[in-house]
């Protein structure tokens, strides 16, 4: 959805050969950018904390599911399921409307077709937005990346008291994971290192600007770009993962080792 938002501004941008603050309705006071560029800030802070509140609510389920069976079965309901989505995004919508509300400054980027928040120069008004936007995507960070940790010891454990199949190995042997734990645990394993890789260096310029007064237009450019990076690769790292032939690739290889 963030995709199908944001991908037809950029490219009517490029098409006209315009900025976003040209292409769009003029702001209503000077020196800010236009309204089209406000919204698509507000489209990349909103796309960018929406889905990672997702990851962390299925980053929890997945923990209490291996890890807590009996809670899990007993609180964790389809109604509880449906109503999360709708919450998360609504509260995320509200957090991220703030800059239009005058907490936070839209800003757009080179070569003009991207915009965000504005993360260095300015007062603490203009500046604590960014602050508390990379806080919140950092706490989320750690929050996922414990629950991912935890759950792949769990299945780790799982996979090492599944019976082998076969005649009984031999007592000097390690016990091997079971494929299809191994499966699951390392989907977790790639799914946390390249979320964590993706939204590390947003929060890293987002505190240096502030606290640094570190304005570098370019490296906030290269953070948002690789937050972009993240909502792009994960969706196929989990397809191509979940292929069989991949799986297939993946336990010879296991084997091997």
């Amino acid at each position: 959805l963030g995709k199908c938002l944001v991908s037809p501004i950029v490219l009517a941008a490029y098409a006209y050969n315009r900025s976003l603050s040209e292409l769009g309705p003029s702001a209503r006071t000077e020196g800010e950018p236009g309204i089209l560029c406000q919204l698509f800030a507000f489209f990349m802070a909103f796309f960018g904390l929406a889905p990672t509140l997702l990851l962390l609510a299925m980053a929890l389920e997945c923990w209490l599911s291996l890890g807590h069976p009996y809670f899990y079965r007993r609180h964790v309901t389809r109604r509880l399921g449906a109503t999360l989505g709708p919450a998360a995004a609504g509260l995320c919508a509200l957090f991220c409307a703030l800059p239009l509300l005058g907490f936070g400054v839209p800003m757009q980027y080179c070569p003009g077709t991207w915009c965000f928040i504005r993360m260095a120069g300015g007062g603490p008004r203009q500046l604590g937005f960014p602050v508390l936007y990379a806080t919140l995507m950092g706490l989320l960070v750690l929050a996922i990346g414990a629950c991912n940790v935890s759950s792949m010891r769990h299945l780790y454990g799982m996979a090492r008291r599944q019976p082998r199949r076969g005649p009984p190995p031999p007592p000097t042997a390690a016990a091997t994971p079971h494929m299809e734990e191994l499966d699951h645990l390392v989907l977790l394993g790639l799914m946390t290192v390249l979320f964590t890789i993706c939204s590390l260096p947003l929060i890293i310029r987002a505190y240096m600007g502030a606290f640094a007064a570190d304005f570098n237009e370019n490296a906030d450019l290269s953070a948002l770009r690789f937050l972009s990076v993240n909502s792009i690769v994960d969706p196929w790292v989990f397809i191509i993962f979940r292929t069989s032939f991949f799986r297939l690739f993946l336990r010879r290889l296991c084997r091997r080792l």
